[in-house]
């Protein structure tokens, strides 16, 4: 349940000290880089920018009342819609608790009206991603893609284990003609089996590698996303990261720490814990294209988001990077642009971006047009659609952190912009708080109870 707790700054480490009236004092590792937090508290700071329609009233307080409710402070960067909690693996780090003893599927109905909740909220979705489970594996999953096309979503992403695109011919072929606006949002979690048998159960670094080579060939855009264990595959980021920028269809990795819910085998807190700030440090240290200055806080949601750009060579030299974000202020990504991710936005919206952003570089503009040119570009991610610099020459590298019930922060939840829809279509939830505390049962069995124990005095 909500307890008291402060932010302690001892040296370089920053921890979470609580005191539960139930579970006694405890004290969590938040960060070992003391400067890169306070300058994502004092420095990384955005105005908020909320949903067009809340869900749900305040009636028990936050975290109980999710969502979205008034209270909350950030719009759905990314909507998630979850639409089967099958699976054709039974990962040992699953938040889902998703298998192939899983067998419901969302039926279409279920679907439309999901997403038609996302766009009452967000009106124009910056990013929907299909998820699960494993969502190729559902039954009308091309007729969800058909139904996600009729609405005004700006950008489409898959979340996938990347079987089917591995071992189905003309699967991937398929899934390209969803393109433009549309994304592969691959798992993978390293370069041999070693991470993949723990975290996943199973040897799949060959799977992935062929579903790599398909998706290159057709150059569908995707991004790598790694979930990072200690003493699993932390050590293995600057490969990831190196390999991943020599890939054609590559735009870049995403890197999770697990994060402590769903189903965590063999995961101690105590011990098997990354940060946020471990992972940028081993970016740092581990890949050469970029240096401090360049892996910087997210401002919509900076304790929980770091990430870092760099621009791919010309023509047929996708695999020179130079780095981008060291050239940004903080001011201009704080005073220009949306708390938004876009990516492949249409030419007669963005414009000739390209231009835009050689001239941020211009002494011949003030703040307010610098800002317009690189805000639009760098917030999380990239809205780039232009002849002179499209979206496959970004490469970028995005940190996200996910909440648990060991870090839970009631300031740092109300920024979270992952948003998930209900399988009933009537409300959206923060990624943080789901897993937590309304996913599956949680809502019955670990939920309710706090309710009980925290009703506000007003209600009756």
């Amino acid at each position: 349940m909500v307890c008291d707790a402060k932010e302690i700054i001892e040296g370089e480490r920053v921890y979470l000290w609580k005191r539960c009236l139930h579970h006694g004092v405890q004290r969590v590792l938040l960060s070992d880089d003391a400067d890169y937090f306070r300058r994502c508290r004092e420095v990384f700071l955005k105005k908020p920018e909320q949903v067009f329609r809340h869900n749900t009233g305040v009636r028990y307080g936050c975290p109980y009342d999710c969502g979205i409710c008034p209270d909350h402070e950030q719009h759905g960067c990314v909507c998630v819609l979850e639409i089967t909690d099958h699976c054709n693996l039974s990962c040992p780090t699953c938040f889902a608790s998703s298998g192939p003893d899983r067998v419901t599927h969302r039926s279409l109905d279920q679907v439309r009206k999901m997403l038609d909740l996302i766009v009452m909220n967000e009106h124009e979705p910056d990013v929907v991603q299909i998820s699960g489970g494993e969502p190729t594996l559902h039954p009308a999953f091309f007729e969800i893609l058909d139904e996600c096309r009729t609405r005004p979503i700006r950008h489409l992403m898959v979340n996938t284990n990347g079987i089917r695109i591995a071992k189905e011919e003309g699967f991937a072929e398929r899934l390209a003609g969803y393109a433009p606006s549309f994304e592969i949002y691959l798992q993978f979690d390293g370069l041999d089996d070693s991470a993949t048998k723990t975290l996943r159960g199973a040897e799949l670094s060959r799977v992935k590698r062929r579903a790599l080579d398909k998706l290159n060939e057709l150059n569908l855009a995707t991004t790598l996303v790694a979930t990072l264990r200690r003493g699993v595959n932390d050590m293995s980021i600057g490969e990831i990261l190196s390999f991943a920028a020599a890939q054609r269809c590559v735009r870049g990795v995403t890197l999770q720490p697990v994060h402590d819910a769903g189903r965590n085998t063999g995961f101690t807190p105590e011990t098997d814990r990354l940060t946020l700030s471990e992972v940028r440090r081993r970016v740092i240290q581990d890949f050469d294209v970029f240096e401090h200055q360049d892996v910087i806080p997210v401002p919509c949601h900076p304790d929980c988001v770091a990430m870092a750009y760099a621009i791919r060579g010309s023509g047929d030299d996708y695999r020179t990077l130079s780095p981008l974000t060291r050239y940004v202020p903080a001011e201009l990504l704080i005073e220009g642009g949306r708390n938004t991710i876009i990516y492949e936005g249409d030419a007669e919206l963005l414009g000739n971006i390209g231009e835009r952003i050689f001239s941020a570089f211009s002494t011949g503009h003030g703040p307010k047009g610098a800002a317009r040119a690189l805000g639009d570009l760098l917030c999380c991610l990239p809205r780039v659609d232009s002849p002179e610099l499209g979206y496959d020459r970004v490469f970028r590298v995005i940190i996200m952190q996910f909440l648990d019930r060991h870090t839970m922060d009631l300031r740092s939840i109300r920024k979270s912009c992952v948003h998930v829809a209900t399988p009933d279509g009537t409300r959206l939830i923060p990624f943080d708080a789901y897993n937590v505390l309304y996913r599956d049962e949680l809502e019955s069995t670990v939920l309710a109870p706090l309710r009980r124990r925290v009703q506000l005095p007003w209600i009756s």
